[in-house]
């Protein structure tokens, strides 16, 4: 299976529409959203290009190829607006072998997540992951609009069991896993 993830679009219309390219010209199964779509939130500052009603448009152009789970920053006038599931707390995709566990990241963790899973996809602190603790993969793509912690705009690939996480100018790997 061929994944694109991204996380933290926050209503940025440039990110979004960076991400949707992307996934357009990379031949993946799926497009894989861990929350924080369209909405800021009361702690960030607005994002450049923030226009979530356009948010709306770009990711509906491609709702039936979305996974999506809540973020904190999700409402039920989210869900109203998007033509995908937008509001379960998490969601759990098997493929090349591995369960793994989708969330935002708000309410499950590196340190409190279910047991019998490969790997761990989540988003919420604007900051990429990718490593290996225990025998779980921790994948957070980072934040397309908002980036924290020193790091870019950057997204995720899964690849066959591989992973990467790239920035989202430019395209470069920036970390990389596989077994």
């Amino acid at each position: 299976m061929r994944f694109l993830i991204a996380s933290d679009i926050h209503g940025s219309a440039p990110a979004a529409a960076g991400i949707a390219d992307i996934y357009r010209d990379g031949g993946y199964d799926r497009l894989l959203l861990l929350g924080d779509l369209l909405y800021h939130g009361p702690r960030n500052d607005l994002p450049a290009g923030y226009e979530p009603k356009k948010v709306i448009r770009i990711l509906s152009e491609l709702k039936d190829e979305v996974l999506s789970v809540r973020g904190n920053c999700e409402a039920e006038v989210d869900q109203m607006v998007l033509p995908f599931p937008v509001l379960s707390e998490s969601a759990m995709v098997f493929a090349d072998g591995m369960r793994i566990f989708m969330t935002h990241g708000h309410l499950w963790s590196e340190e409190r997540h279910p047991d019998g899973i490969d790997a761990f996809f989540s988003g919420h602190t604007h900051i990429p992951v990718l490593e290996e603790k225990d025998g779980i993969l921790f994948l957070n793509p980072g934040s397309v609009s908002i980036p924290k912690g020193g790091s870019v705009p950057s997204y995720a690939e899964w690849d066959g069991g591989h992973a990467r996480i790239c920035s989202l100018s430019g395209r470069q790997a920036l970390m990389e896993w596989g077994r």
